[in-house]
């Protein structure tokens, strides 16, 4: 007989409050839905109430009574099954999530999944603010896209149009752990794995609302035991989940306490009042036997049916946006019940026939092959969770990380990021970090230096690396090492490219390059300063005239002039400027006319004297005032025609040859020799010419010997 039906058939149970219903069947795209085989076992005890099971060995066993029924009915092993969660204590949440790409790009299911994730993220983390409610850990149980955005536009289907931008209005319905974790708990211990997981009013609207009907403004009742679950649908989409703790079993309490029975007979009583009988009879406690009208027991829970519905109705205006709807659909044993539907329209102020119960009329597409079976609205939800699992397969799988065993919501796609977040990993242990980064300005620029980046955790699946991104299943084993954090950014002044950057100007005619001086809030600085977070820098793009002096070495004698005007030591030396001064010189001698130094002829033929005698200071004429006129100086001249010539000095024993100039200066050496003074290798530069420690300056003669070195 097994052998008639595909390979691959759909379990569906729906754990009710005061039933377990067993559907298997197949789905084509011929003949739509067809129930292979069928099963209801009451529960033997109030095991459950208001859709939370209470005692799991019990509601355990009922299970395992349908599930072997049903696989001596089929002759197969069932060891898969879909499932529904009541509404009971249900929270639901609409958010809005957007993907932004950096180009034009073709959407894939891929996408559109991770959009809708996104949306179910927004969606928890809003319902838990709104909700404030931080004693439970809430679970999507299920969600509906209730419009998706294609470029801000409005769209259907997002599957390979092009976009910069795609968007999802997403609605999720939550419940929390212990109801989920119940509801597993009984289906593990019947010996069975949840194949699929949705919620009892989304399963309903499966078989009552054709998705061609949810363009229009419907509400679906789904009446069970203890709870009514709703959902409202519009414009094509289900907008809105809700429940109410109020059901079925309010009616048979009523009839217990009434009619003096248990609560098992009352249920028995109340179903009877949905069949043509005109009197019902039964035995009370006391063992007395009893009759009594039909219509005297639908007084009995006239109050409680008028209870149910006006709570019903007013969640149903409240999840339409303040307004009743078009029409509802009762499905569930619970609205089977005389005067439900009735006194449901009469409180939403709708005609009577716009309120209905969806048995038959919807099952139309379904085919039974057992015979005999009555197409009632019981039959529904049971049947719509098998549909679900053509439609959106949700499950919880467990896997354990770092030996604790935790729950996932299973979207066939769960990889270990997913379990580490639910593990409580937070990002910055998961993924490598960046060590503090360095912030500070350099001429008024703002800079920015990154830290150095972390290690990735070290993951290990199942015993094997693994990566963040690995897919997971159920029963796996997960060990994380938490990433670490790089070093902190850190700089020094020498690194900075300012810091290679140089200032020219001349001394005595002749160019000297100098390295610019570097400043940090203010003071003078090394190339070895360790900058600082909001450090302030500054290249200075000028040199003091001491700090010119001090840097060349050299001891000027009488008046010093910057772009021949005489200057102090705090006059600013640019790019370009010139200084001209005499420069005391104990290699020559130096004689002394009219208290003022000058250079004898012997000298100033070496350093050109046209170059080194300074003119008289041009100075305008604000500031007169402020300069006494210097004494005459002896001129020196020389009628002799200096021509270039070239010579050869040795630098640290190297032959080095100048040429081009009438005469050299040390300095002279720096354009062919590499001797960088920005760059100190010690405490002190020595500069020596024969021995004799000088200065930049010092007039250099063929075959003379350098030294250029730094003292530790």
């Amino acid at each position: 007989m097994s052998n008639a039906y595909p390979d691959k058939m759909v379990f569906g149970l729906d754990i009710g409050t005061r039933s377990v219903v067993g559907t298997v069947g197949y789905k084509t795209s011929e003949r739509g839905f067809t129930v292979v085989a069928q099963c209801t076992k009451m529960h033997e005890t109030r095991a459950m109430m208001d859709g939370q099971i209470h005692d799991i060995g019990s509601v355990a066993a009922t299970i395992s009574q349908v599930r072997k029924e049903l696989e001596n009915q089929t002759g197969r092993k069932l060891n898969d099954v879909c499932i529904a969660a009541a509404g009971r204590v249900l929270n639901t949440a609409t958010a809005y999530a957007e993907v932004i790409f950096d180009e034009e790009t073709v959407i894939t299911e891929e996408m559109i999944h991770s959009l809708e994730m996104l949306g179910v993220e927004h969606a928890h983390k809003k319902m838990k603010e709104e909700t404030k409610d931080n004693e439970h850990n809430f679970f999507c149980v299920a969600y509906t896209v209730v419009h998706y955005y294609l470029n801000d536009f409005m769209i259907t289907n997002l599957e390979e149009h092009k976009a910069t931008k795609i968007g999802a209005e997403v609605l999720a319905t939550f419940l929390p752990d212990e109801v989920i974790d119940g509801l597993y708990s009984a289906v593990q211990k019947a010996g069975l794995q949840v194949e699929n997981l949705t919620l009892e009013p989304i399963a309903a609207m499966q078989v009552a609302i054709p998705e061609n009907f949810r363009l229009l403004n419907i509400a679906l009742v789904d009446v069970g035991a203890g709870t009514s679950d709703i959902c409202i649908t519009k414009d094509g989409s289900v907008v809105a989940y809700g429940m109410i703790p109020m059901a079925g079993d309010m009616l048979t309490e009523e009839i217990a306490k009434k009619r003096l029975v248990d609560f098992k007979l009352a249920e028995k009583i109340k179903l009877e009042t949905s069949t043509k009988k005109k009197t019902i009879t039964y035995k009370d406690i006391m063992g007395l036997k009893q009759k009594v009208e039909r219509e005297e027991v639908l007084a009995d829970v006239k109050d409680r049916i008028s209870q149910i519905t006006k709570a019903v109705a007013e969640q149903i205006i409240q999840l339409n946006g303040g307004k009743p709807v078009s029409a509802v659909f009762v499905v569930g044993g619970g609205g089977k019940v005389t005067g439900f539907t009735e006194k449901l329209s009469e409180y939403l102020k709708l005609p009577k026939e716009r309120v209905a119960l969806r048995g038959e009329e919807v099952l139309s597409a379904v085919s039974f092959l057992q015979e005999g079976i009555k197409k009632d609205p019981l039959l529904v939800t049971p049947i719509g969770i098998c549909l679900n699992y053509y439609e959106q397969r949700n499950n919880f799988i467990f896997v354990r990380v770092n030996d604790e065993r935790i729950k996932l919501y299973d979207n066939g796609k769960l990889t270990i990021v997913d379990a580490a977040l639910q593990y409580g990993y937070p990002n910055e242990k998961l993924f490598p970090a960046r060590g503090q980064e360095l912030t500070f300005t350099v001429n008024g620029e703002k800079r920015m230096i990154r830290g150095e980046l972390g290690e990735a955790a070290v993951i290990r699946l199942n015993g094997k690396p693994a990566g963040i991104n690995s897919p997971i299943i159920q029963n796996d084993e997960i060990v994380i090492e938490e990433s670490t954090k790089g070093t902190a950014a850190s700089c020094t002044i020498g690194k900075l490219p300012e810091f290679k950057q140089t200032i020219s100007f001349t001394v005595n005619g002749n160019k000297v390059t100098c390295p610019r001086y570097m400043q940090a809030n203010g003071e003078m600085v090394s190339e070895y300063y360790e900058i600082k977070e909001g450090d302030v820098i500054v290249s200075m793009d000028y040199y003091t005239l001491e700090q010119a002096m001090t840097f060349l070495d050299i001891v000027p004698q009488g008046r010093i002039y910057v772009n021949h005007v005489p200057a102090g030591p705090e006059e600013k030396v640019y790019e370009n400027f010139s200084i001209n001064m005499e420069i005391e010189e104990q290699t020559y001698s130096v004689e002394t006319v009219a208290e003022e130094p000058y250079v004898t002829e012997t000298y100033a033929q070496e350093v050109n004297t046209a170059e080194t005698s300074a003119p008289k200071p041009e100075v305008p004429g604000k500031e007169e005032a402020a300069i006494t006129k210097e004494p005459e100086k002896t001129e020196v001249s020389s009628t002799a025609e200096v021509s270039a010539k070239d010579i050869v000095v040795l630098v640290n024993n190297q032959p080095i040859v100048l040429k081009g100039k009438a005469s050299y200066m040390l300095v002279d050496v720096l354009d062919v020799y590499s001797f960088n003074l920005s760059d100190a290798r010690g405490r002190r530069a020595v500069v020596k010419v024969n021995d004799v420690s000088t200065n930049f300056m010092q007039v250099l003669a063929d075959s003379d010997r350098i030294e250029l070195y730094w003292e530790e």
